[in-house]
């Protein structure tokens, strides 16, 4: 084998090697990212742009939901009056529940999730330096911008952080999605 034939042989092994990488990390869809599709489409069918739910397995936290096009605003957290806010839901009174939880829900329970693009929570923006989902907590913000050095965090420990909060942003809006089919 010449010279040319054997750097080509590597560059293309590389490249087999780099691409195959890039298409994993592609194929890993969000735990969020169906459930983030289902809410949209049924928000759009029932040309509706808020909902809101109780979480399953609890009586005093709830979770709301405002929609933009192209983006999702949601938030969970525990309310010290889920009786007021349970009359609500069983009104429909979805924007009023998210407006709750956002000012008069318990805040250290209070998580609030930006999902840019409304297509599930991105450990990444997709394009480098693209407007990045966020997670909002009573104590602390974080960004799911890829750069876990500027949060003073291991790969590791921002990729667990990234994984819990996608698969609880992912329960959220499947209550949110019951909720809308239940509602007829």
């Amino acid at each position: 084998m010449s010279f040319p034939s054997r750097a080509l042989g590597r560059l293309l092994t590389i490249a087999a090697v780099v691409g195959t990488g890039v298409a994993e990390i592609r194929a890993q869809e969000p735990q969020s990212a169906a459930p983030a599709k289902a809410l949209v489409e049924l928000l759009t069918a029932k040309k509706l742009d808020s909902v809101a739910a109780r979480m399953p397995g609890s009586h005093d936290e709830f979770v709301g939901a405002l929609a933009f096009p192209g983006q999702l605003m949601v938030i969970w957290a525990r309310t010290t009056a889920p009786a007021v806010v349970n009359e609500k839901l069983i009104r429909k009174e979805y924007r009023e529940i998210y407006i709750d939880m956002n000012s008069a829900s318990v805040a250290d329970s209070r998580h609030f999730v930006t999902d840019l693009g409304a297509d599930g929570l991105r450990a990444r923006p997709e394009a480098k330096g693209g407007p990045a989902d966020s997670h909002d907590t009573g104590s602390h913000s974080f960004r799911f911008d890829g750069n876990w050095k500027k949060d003073k965090m291991s790969e590791a420990a921002y990729m667990k952080a990234y994984a819990e909060t996608d698969a609880a942003y992912a329960r959220a809006i499947e209550a949110l999605v019951a909720e809308l089919k239940k509602a007829g």
